[in-house]
C-alpha cells in the first residue's frame, strides 16, 4: 500500500469512528475508542491491550486504553445501533443471522467462564459463549449485537449455581438483574432490541441450536418474522395435505377437540417416504477453494427435498378457532452417495419460494462463521484479557466495529477503476 493509499484508509478510518462514537460526551472515550479499533487493525499476533499499546506510538498509553475498554462506563448498544445503522445501508442485508462462539479460557476468574460446550473445540471445555446477532447477505456480512451467555452455575437464582462463581460476580462487574437465561433467548432479546433501532429484519437465520427449540420459533411467528432454522431429524411434522377432524362426540360433555387421524411423524421419516428420487440439484454459492468453475473457483452444489409439512404442536394461531397447524417449509439435504439426508431446516417462507432461493437462504448462516474466523484470526476478537461483564462487551463490540470498516473498505469502489471510467 503506498503512502497515499495508507493516509487515504487513516482519514476513512477516522471518519468512520467518529460517526460511531460521535454520540460519547467526553473527548477522550472518542479518543480511546477510535485508538482501540485502529489497535485492533494494526498488524500483530494479538490484540489485548498491551502488545496493542506498543504498536499505537503517541496513542499507546496502556493504562487509558485498559480503563476505557474495561471500566469507563460507555453504553456498548450505543455503539452497536450506529454500526447497525451504518452496515444495514452498506449491505442491504437479506437475513439475521443467530449462532454462538466459544472464547478459550485458561483460568476461571473471567465473568461467566465455566465448563461448557462449544463448537470452536468441539467438546465440553473451559470457555465463555458469546451470543451475536449478523447482518448479511451473500457478499458481506456484520455483527451488529452481542450477549455473554450465564451459565446457571453463575445464577444466584439457580438450583445449579456454584457459591465459589456466584461470589465472583460483583467482581467481575455482572449486573445483578443478569442471570441465567437460554441462549435461543438471549437471541430473541438481540432480534427485539435491533429492531427496536428501526432496523428492518427481513428473515431470521439459524442453525439448530437455535430452530430446534419451537418457543424459538413460535416467538419469531408471534413477531412475524419469517425463518428459516435448522432442525434435527428427530423432530415431528404431519404432511401438508393433513386435516384436522372433530372426533364423533358420543356424551353431552365439552366436545372433544380437533384432531389430525393420524400421529406426527420424524421429518427425517417424512424426506425418505418422498424418496431420493425428490431430491434436486442446487448450487447455492461460490465456494473459497480452487475448482473448474468460471471464477476459478468451486461452487457450492448438493441435492435437496423440499416439502410442504404441518410441525407437529399447534404453535402460535392468529385467532383461537384457527385449529389447523401452520404449513411450513421441510428443507433436507440429502447428497449424492448418502443413504439418508444429513441435515434439515424448517421455513416459514412463502409456498411459492424457488427451491435454489430457499436453499441459498437456508444457507446463508455460512457467512457468520466467515465473520467468526475473520474476527478471531485477524481482529482478536477472543484476545480480551480482562474480567468484568462490561469490558468482554466493549471489546467484542470493538472487534465487530473493526471488521465492519474493513468489509467497508472491500465494499468501496476502487479509486482506479472510477477513475477510468
Amino acid at each position: 500500500m503506498t503512502p497515499e493509499e495508507m493516509a487515504s484508509v487513516r482519514e476513512d478510518l477516522e471518519a468512520f469512528a467518529a460517526e460511531l462514537f460521535d454520540g460519547f460526551f467526553r473527548a477522550d472515550q472518542r479518543r480511546w475508542g477510535q485508538a482501540y479499533v485502529r489497535g485492533l487493525l494494526l498488524d500483530g499476533r494479538r490484540k489485548s491491550v498491551e502488545p496493542m499499546a506498543a504498536r499505537l506510538g503517541e496513542d499507546g498509553n496502556r493504562q487509558a486504553l485498559a480503563h476505557f475498554i474495561t471500566s469507563s462506563p460507555w453504553d456498548a448498544a450505543h455503539v452497536r445501533a450506529r454500526l447497525a445503522w451504518r452496515m444495514h445501508e452498506a449491505i442491504g442485508p437479506e437475513a439475521l443471522i443467530i449462532d454462538d462462539t466459544g472464547f478459550l479460557k485458561d483460568g476461571d476468574a473471567s465473568a461467566c467462564v465455566s465448563r461448557q460446550y462449544t463448537g470452536t473445540a468441539g467438546k465440553v471445555t473451559n470457555c465463555q459463549v458469546g451470543v451475536s446477532a449478523h447482518l448479511a447477505t451473500d457478499h458481506a456480512s456484520a455483527a451488529v449485537d452481542w450477549r455473554l451467555f450465564v451459565p446457571a452455575s453463575w445464577d444466584p437464582a439457580s438450583p445449579r449455581a456454584d457459591e465459589v462463581k456466584v461470589a465472583r460476580r460483583i467482581r467481575c462487574g455482572i449486573p445483578a438483574q443478569v442471570g441465567h437465561v437460554e441462549k435461543w433467548q438471549l437471541a430473541l432479546d438481540m432480534i427485539d432490541e435491533t429492531r427496536s433501532w428501526g432496523i428492518d429484519i427481513p428473515l431470521v437465520v439459524a442453525d439448530a441450536g437455535y430452530g430446534d427449540a419451537a418457543a424459538f420459533r413460535h416467538a419469531l411467528e408471534e413477531r412475524d418474522l419469517p425463518y428459516a432454522v435448522g432442525i434435527s431429524g428427530r423432530h415431528t411434522a404431519h404432511p401438508a395435505q393433513a386435516q384436522p377432524v372433530q372426533p364423533v362426540c358420543t356424551g353431552t360433555g365439552r366436545p372433544a377437540e380437533m384432531q389430525n387421524p393420524e400421529p406426527a411423524q420424524p421429518v427425517k421419516d417424512l424426506v425418505i417416504a418422498a424418496g431420493k428420487a425428490a431430491a434436486r440439484p442446487v448450487s447455492w454459492r461460490q465456494g473459497s477453494r480452487p475448482g473448474k468453475g468460471r471464477s476459478g473457483f468451486k461452487r457450492m452444489y448438493s441435492r435437496f427435498v423440499a416439502l410442504r409439512v404441518r410441525p407437529a404442536g399447534r404453535g402460535v394461531r392468529k385467532a383461537a378457532k384457527d385449529l389447523e397447524l401452520p404449513e411450513r417449509w421441510l428443507l433436507a439435504e440429502w447428497p449424492t452417495g448418502e443413504s439418508e439426508p444429513v441435515q434439515y431446516w424448517l421455513s416459514s417462507l412463502p409456498s411459492g419460494m424457488p427451491l435454489a432461493t430457499l436453499v441459498r437462504l437456508a444457507k446463508l448462516r455460512w457467512r457468520i462463521e466467515h465473520d467468526y474466523r475473520e474476527m478471531k484470526q485477524a481482529l482478536g476478537l477472543a484476545h480480551f484479557e480482562g474480567r468484568t461483564f462490561n469490558g468482554w462487551h466493549h471489546h467484542v463490540t470493538l472487534v465487530s466495529a473493526a471488521h465492519a470498516f474493513c468489509t467497508l473498505q472491500r465494499l468501496a469502489p476502487d479509486p482506479k477503476d472510477t477513475a477510468q471510467a
